[in-house]
């Protein structure tokens, strides 16, 4: 979250070049924004996972698009049906826009969530979602360059998963430039994504 501190500081930053928020800006810039800005972060630059049709995925592949990535597991009760289902509103929210939006969901559950599970989990909120995984280093490794916490928690004679709830929002040329939070709602995540859209 950006401080007070770092708001004046941006603020006074724009003043000084003759900017206005209400006025023109550069088309590589995001304006009053719901989320967090990560446009200048040098995290999640890429990965290398396999989908449930065995092929396997990197972040260039969806060049032309935006690219939502969520990292979260199928036996998930609460905030990854809810970070879908508000994934899939937003699709419809954006209109035919909709269609330029690419939704990854990357299983912290490798062990219990083979293809068949995850492919089915995903394409249950939308058709085009496709779910990503790999195996427990590789899992590892992809969340560590995103920065995303994740840890198996004993519940009995099984386990679940605890994990972060940040959205990461690619522009076309697959640069991050968000990170959505979870308590944002559908028409926030969708306005933020429409500037997304709009960029380059």
């Amino acid at each position: 979250m950006i401080s007070s501190m770092q708001r004046r500081g941006f603020l006074a930053a724009l003043i000084a070049a003759g900017l206005s928020l209400y006025g023109c800006s550069r088309s590589d810039e995001l304006e009053n924004i719901h989320g967090i800005d990560m446009s200048d972060t040098d995290i999640g630059r890429d990965f290398q996972l396999s989908g449930a049709d065995g092929r396997q995925y990197r972040l260039s592949d969806f060049q032309g698009k935006a690219v939502l990535i969520f990292f979260g597991f199928t036996q998930c009760p609460d905030v990854c049906p809810t970070a879908l289902f508000r994934a899939a509103e937003v699709k419809r929210l954006l209109g035919k826009d909709g269609d330029q939006l690419q939704v990854l969901f990357i299983t912290v559950d490798p062990e219990r969530d083979t293809p068949e599970v995850l492919d089915a989990y995903v394409t249950a909120f939308d058709s085009s979602f496709i779910g990503l995984y790999g195996d427990l280093e590789k899992t590892k490794k992809t969340a560590g360059d995103f920065k995303a916490y994740y840890a198996k928690v004993p519940t009995g004679s099984s386990y679940t998963m605890d994990h972060s709830a940040i959205t990461y929002v690619y522009d076309r040329s697959g640069q991050l430039r968000l990170g959505l939070r979870h308590t944002q709602t559908v028409e926030e995540y969708a306005a933020d994504i429409r500037q997304v859209l709009a960029l380059n």
